[in-house]
């Protein structure tokens, strides 16, 4: 879509127009989710240690999503800001966006890789490492650390592809690296014998190439939007706005890997090493449902924004009910597979006995408030889409922060099987905060869009 093009967002039809972009972004995130999810598979399925050194990988989810979480703050901050400024017709703030973000972007990584390296294995131990599990976990990071640079860039900047209506474009970012990774891990792994090392090298290259990708399409002829020289200095008019707004989408990820953490260190002190190793199952098969449903937000992002920004309300309406009743489908299906059948979703990570028993039926408890979850997805990142930067935070902070982290350590003082109670909380936090979500969408968004 070219500059004479992006009328589209504001005159072809919404449910054409959501499937044109969310589809990709969809197979966008299910091809990222690949990532991670190819490093445990394998890793998983190592003859002798696979149980140890998955819960290393596992231990390392926590760094992963913070890393990842940096990406969010500027890429989901800034995108919609280029989007609405493009919907008003001022297409050099929008650069200027761009310019700014990349530059904040490429900042960051370099003080987040520093911060890793000196402190990874201490907070590794910290996060539930036991003698057992801190060599794999460590081995992995001091690797995965040193191509932050390339996940802030390919993560980050997609976001623009993405918020100008590339969608297959984005996608085709994140495929290049995701088949390229599930090509190496094996080679590395298991030819060259590297183990969990290799996994971690894998994925680096991977992402390399899709950082290289995102540059040459941002600063090539195709681009509505493009990276300028003249628009990387940093501007506190510019940036503060883009921190404000990707402060939400920020602290979603980042509070997934505090949550990542809590959970470790309570299974850790309650069931030992197999519960955390449950765990790292759990947050792997729970990435199927929640990377769709931000895929699906993702393609509604710039349908919304553009025209929130060219004040066509009667779209924007259009759009939210649309999105909220995707997600919501999506998540009843998937939540209805995951009830029904356990066993299968578990062992294509490991099939060893005891790991499987515990993680079945974990997981379906784990999953069973899940089928609203599309409902406080849907809403909370329309918050994000209208640029309502506080609402989209307390959302953001409601159902992780203020309630699921408190019921971790208060439900196992409740009940008596405390493996139980803590996987318990993660239900109880989902339909509480779906409830209070929904009630905030619906008075909001009337009053917004009056």
């Amino acid at each position: 879509m070219n500059r004479s093009d992006q009328n589209i967002l504001g005159t072809e039809g919404i449910g054409k127009l959501l499937l044109k972009l969310a589809l990709p972004a969809v197979i966008s995130q299910l091809v990222n989710m690949l990532y991670n999810v190819v490093d445990r598979v394998y890793i998983g399925h190592m003859p002798e240690n696979g149980v140890a050194a998955l819960t290393g990988l596992g231990l390392c989810f926590p760094i992963i999503m913070l890393i990842s979480a940096f990406a969010a703050l500027f890429g989901m901050g800034g995108a919609p800001l280029a989007a609405i400024a493009m919907g008003q017709g001022n297409h050099r703030r929008a650069e200027q966006i761009l310019g700014n973000c990349t530059t904040a972007l490429i900042l960051t990584s370099a003080v987040l890789t520093v911060f890793f390296l000196f402190f990874g294995r201490p907070l590794l131990l910290l996060f539930g490492a036991s003698t057992g599990t801190i060599g794999y976990a460590w081995h992995y990071l001091q690797i995965y650390v040193c191509g932050t640079v390339f996940v802030q860039i390919a993560l980050g900047l997609n976001m623009f592809i993405t918020t100008q209506g590339f969608a297959t474009k984005a996608m085709i970012t994140v495929l290049i690296g995701a088949i390229l990774n599930t090509i190496l891990d094996p080679v590395f792994i298991f030819v060259f014998g590297m183990g969990v090392q290799g996994a971690a090298a894998a994925t680096v290259l991977s992402q390399a190439v899709s950082a290289i990708w995102v540059l040459h399409f941002l600063t090539g002829q195709k681009t509505t939007l493009k990276i300028c020289v003249s628009q990387l200095r940093l501007h506190r008019d510019i940036l503060l706005p883009v921190l404000a707004l990707g402060l939400a989408p920020f602290i979603m990820l980042a509070t997934e890997s505090l949550l990542n953490i809590c959970f470790n260190s309570s299974l850790q002190r309650y069931g030992g090493d197999l519960a955390v190793g449950t765990m790292t199952i759990l947050s792997s098969i729970s990435q199927l449902i929640i990377l769709p449903l931000q895929g699906i937000t993702q393609g509604a992002q710039p349908i919304i924004s553009f025209n929130y920004g060219a004040g066509n309300k009667a779209r924007v309406k259009k759009a939210l009910k649309l999105q909220l009743a995707i997600c919501l489908l999506f998540t009843c299906a998937m939540c209805f597979l995951i009830e029904l059948f356990p066993v299968p979703f578990i062992r294509i990570f490991n099939s060893k006995p005891e790991l499987v028993s515990m993680a079945s039926w974990a997981l379906r408890l784990y999953c069973a408030g899940m089928f609203i979850l599309g409902a406080q997805m849907a809403c909370q990142q329309s918050f994000v889409a209208l640029g309502q930067a506080k609402v989209s935070l307390f959302l953001a902070c409601l159902r992780k922060l203020i309630l699921l982290i408190p019921l971790i350590y208060i439900l196992p003082a409740l009940i008596r099987n405390q493996v139980f109670a803590v996987f318990l909380a993660e239900p109880v936090a989902d339909i509480t905060a779906t409830t209070v979500t929904l009630l905030t969408f619906l008075i909001l968004t009337g009053k917004l869009l009056r």
